[in-house]
């Protein structure tokens, strides 16, 4: 820590802090941050749109004020994309899904307000402990970076698998069964290191992989459009919200919590530092330390419980520090992100390496600067405005749906701009509502889509290069021992308290709804098991692995369900299958929930055939206009506005701004001089 105390280094920091305070710097980093806060609230748009629309006018600028301003966006985005997440259940960005599981309960408890306050506050502390740790690791991290392999970013992997398998409670298997789902999901397309085609049917659009977009808007955000649509309520019926008091509760509960929010920054600012691993999996390793080490949070986590928000949040703004060091030390940037950044800082001749930590010491203490500011800036303009965002969660289901539904859509489409997108949202979405109402957890298979491809990839590259040595690295076995440790513990919890002891067999077959989820995937593992064997050893091996784990462990977990019981009264033997946001619609009859859901997903078939006939924009105002109508006999006055509104939004935003191209449509072929939006 010796560097500290250098006179040269805290100079430069402090000339550094003097630059970017300058009003024509501080302008633009308030400018950034205004549109990485704007970004965040639209599901799908991501740092990647942010810089590919600010970094062209950066080459002609000062480029202390254009690192300001292109960090001022990248360091928000994660800060107001809980908004959606924590009002409506549907995460911004793959970086957000955690923060699902607890903030919308406590919207629906008419917590809204407490749950926004308390994301935001963590977030700026989380922010700030990245840009500390990115102040001081510079120039200690070399040796630390260097020594990360991928075997040990195999094993962070599978330490990420292993925490979110934790979320199945006292069934893990059921997390490494949808955790494995996940993953194969993730092996669609074409292996990279041998060039086969995997489960792609021919289809040019499954070449590249299914995005991860629609997916995760799919699994989370349709299921509970549709529950809202089932229940034809507030997201918050018949409770007040009480903004002030919320917002100041928040905030308390984070101070309250501030040993957890320092673990839980420092562990994303760490991760961060290790190229390749995603926000969604920097979010789900923080909510599951959060979950097994506070104090009865095994109980109360997924129902509300503010620590629950405040854990993701903190490892994901502190990520956004971490994720310099590597850029800025070695020129090696974590993601696709931070790539862009790496190039647009090299064409204002800055070389990343030592030159980052002497010549240009000034330039690499602003982005610090910058880094914090940000968060200031952001976490202060998300204060003034949640108390008018949580009112939302008040509104009737007539304003919020026909609202949020087009721009779901449009965020899908943003995947890879095809209309494959579109119906992998529409399948997504069919297996997250299943996979809602029958109770099984669905955090587990979004990361194992996240984490499919790299596992794959950095079990390959440690196989040819170190054999079977690599699972017998220092790093490799802490992170696989921690792993089977965290995998394990529900085990041990029931072995402890007797509960293993009570299971008995039960003399009958007790076959229930929710097994049904157990033999699709079975299923679909064996079917992609059988296939996988005529390719490529190696296009093969992560297949058969991972369908046969798969197998395995779902045969053993429904004839556990299926043969056995507990003996001991009111111990639910199956485990505590945790999910978003519980039932909602205990008063609504099963056939109801059945009628209204497939009026659901009708609405969703009619978006998509109007979209292929006239487009996407003109498409927009009319299914607002007849939803409104139809499903809440709103006023033509009112539903013509609203209409009009949202389409300028879409049209303007995406259109004028981002210069997106939208599906394609039969109007749009037969009059080209209409092709608006698709049409």
């Amino acid at each position: 820590m010796d560097f500290l105390n250098d006179s040269p280094t805290l100079t430069a920091a402090l000339h550094a802090l003097t630059i970017i305070l300058s009003f024509d710097r501080l302008i633009f980093l308030i400018f950034g941050v205004v549109v990485g806060l704007t970004l965040g609230l639209v599901p799908g748009i991501g740092g990647l749109t942010g810089f590919a629309l600010l970094v062209p006018f950066t080459y002609t600028m000062d480029p202390y004020a254009a690192f300001g301003m292109l960090l001022g966006m990248h360091a928000v985005i994660v800060t107001s994309d809980v908004i959606t997440a924590v009002l409506f259940g549907i995460p911004g960005h793959a970086a957000s899904q955690a923060t699902v599981l607890d903030g919308l309960p406590m919207t629906r408890r008419g917590e809204a307000s407490r749950a926004l306050s308390a994301c935001y506050t963590s977030s700026l502390i989380g922010g700030l402990i990245g840009a500390l740790v990115l102040a001081v690791c510079l120039p200690l991290v070399r040796p630390i970076v260097l020594s990360i392999g991928t075997p040990e970013m195999l094993g962070l992997t599978i330490f990420g698998i292993a925490m979110v398998a934790t979320l199945s409670g006292n069934a893990p298997l059921r997390g490494v069964v949808v955790a494995c789902f996940g993953i194969l999901i993730g092996m669609i397309g074409t292996n990279v290191q041998t060039g086969q085609e995997r489960w792609t049917g021919g289809t040019l659009y499954l070449l590249d992989g299914i995005p991860l977009v629609p997916i995760i808007l799919g699994i989370f955000a349709l299921p509970e459009l549709c529950d809202l649509a089932i229940q034809r309520t507030t997201l918050a019926a018949n409770i007040p919200l009480k903004s002030r008091a919320g917002m100041r509760q928040g905030a308390m509960d984070t101070v309250r919590n501030w040993f957890l929010v320092l673990r839980c920054g420092g562990m994303g600012s760490f991760l961060g530092m290790v190229p390749g691993i995603t926000g969604a999996v920097t979010d789900w390793i923080a909510y599951g330390h959060a979950m097994q080490t506070c104090k009865g949070g095994k109980e109360t986590f997924t129902k509300g419980d503010v620590r629950g928000v405040i854990a993701p949040e903190a490892a994901n703004n502190a990520r956004e520090g971490g994720m310099l060091v590597p850029m800025l030390a070695f020129g090696v940037p974590g993601g696709a992100a931070t790539a862009i950044l790496l190039g647009a800082l090299m064409v204002h001749g800055f070389i990343p390496g030592p030159d980052m930590l002497t010549k240009h010491l000034d330039m690499t203490y602003s982005m610090v600067w910058s880094i914090a500011l940000a968060n200031i800036f952001g976490a202060g303009l998300c204060f003034l405005l949640s108390g008018q965002f949580a009112r939302i969660a008040t509104l009737r289901f007539s304003l919020i749906l026909p609202v949020i539904m087009p721009v779901v859509f449009v965020g899908a489409f943003e995947g890879s701009r095809s209309w494959g997108d579109l119906f992998v949202l529409l399948i997504a979405g069919a297996i997250g509502w299943t996979m809602k109402r029958l109770k099984w957890a669905r955090p587990p298979l979004i990361l194992g889509t996240v984490l499919g491809v790299l596992i794959e990839r950095y079990m390959s590259i440690s196989v040819m290069r170190y054999g079977v040595e690599w699972m017998t690295r220092p790093g490799v076995l802490a992170l696989l021992t921690v792993s089977a440790l965290v995998f394990l513990s529900p085990l041990y919890r029931l072995a402890r308290t007797g509960g293993l002891a009570s299971v008995r067999p039960s003399g009958k077959v007790a076959f229930k709804a929710a097994d049904l989820m157990y033999v699709f995937f079975i299923g679909v593992a064996l079917y992609m098991l059988a296939t996988a064997q005529q390719w490529h050893f190696m296009a093969r091996i992560g297949p058969t692995v991972v369908a046969g784990i798969l197998v395995a462990a779902g045969a053993i977990s429904l004839a556990n369900k299926v043969f056995f019981t507990s003996a001991r009264p009111g111990q639910a033997h199956a485990g505590i299958h945790m999910d978003v946001g519980g039932d909602h619609d205990g008063a609504v009859s099963d056939e109801t929930v059945l009628r209204r859901a497939a009026g659901f997903l009708g609405w969703l078939l009619g978006f998509l055939a109007c979209t292929s006939v006239i487009g996407l924009i003109p498409t927009v105002p009319l299914f607002i206009v007849a939803f409104m109508r139809v499903e809440g006999r709103e006023s033509w006055r009112t539903s013509a506005i609203l209409a009009l509104c949202v389409t300028a939004f879409l049209y303007g935003i995406f259109d004028q701004v981002l210069h997106i191209p939208w599906p394609s449509s039969l109007l749009g072929e037969w009059f080209p001089a209409l092709a608006i939006g698709g049409a």
